[in-house]
């Protein structure tokens, strides 16, 4: 029994040169991606200030994507905060980000929050529930991060609203979206060299 369980946490926590290659390979994709959904949300943004400032948060859940995809198919604790912070990182440092470096803080705190919850789980559980649940964490930290440098100036009501739809935006678009693609991937075929291909991923 003890050298399974020894066994079982060696897997864990030794990466394969595959998961590697996998982290950083989709972080560099989702984070072109991110470059492209920032000039969305820019567009967005200035339509919701003029209108209702917190509905800017519409769009915040496809900044956490990378962490909670990445940590879904690579299972071994630090994958989804390497995965969003390599993703946060390229699109930094892609020309017309506005942001500049403060988006790899901002990968940082989304990287944590969905690696927290999945070291809740002890890296056993990978289903939408998880998923979900490490999206809300993650978007906020990063509320947490943009009412500090953003939105200090914000009342209460105008928090909690940003707060609300920050988080619905992640667990739809992150959370579900996320877990839905790594799904359709699966059933692909393109992650069979990862339990979550082996598996197709649990439905909870």
């Amino acid at each position: 029994m003890s050298s399974a369980i020894t066994s079982t946490g060696r897997s864990l926590v030794r990466y394969r040169t595959i998961d590697l290659v996998t982290i950083t390979t989709l972080g560099v994709a989702f984070g072109v991606i991110f470059w492209g959904w920032g000039k969305l949300y820019a567009a967005a943004s200035t339509a919701g200030m003029l209108s209702f400032p917190p509905s800017v948060a519409l769009f915040g859940g496809g900044w956490l994507i990378a962490g909670v995809v990445i940590g879904l198919i690579v299972r071994k604790p630090g994958a989804a905060l390497a995965g969003e912070v390599i993703a946060a990182s390229i699109s930094a440092l892609l020309p017309g980000n506005e942001w500049g470096m403060t988006a790899i803080v901002s990968g940082l705190l989304q990287g944590a929050g969905v690696e927290i919850v999945l070291a809740i789980g002890l890296y056993r559980r990978f289903g939408v529930v998880f998923a979900a649940a490490g999206a809300a964490l993650a978007a906020v930290f990063e509320v947490l991060y943009e009412w500090s440098n953003w939105y200090s100036y914000w009342g209460w009501g105008y928090k909690l609203a940003h707060l609300g739809v920050f988080v619905a935006s992640g667990i739809i678009i992150a959370g579900i979206g996320g877990f839905l693609l790594v799904r359709g991937l699966a059933r692909a075929g393109a992650l069979d060299a990862f339990e979550a291909g082996r598996e197709q991923v649990d439905e909870v």
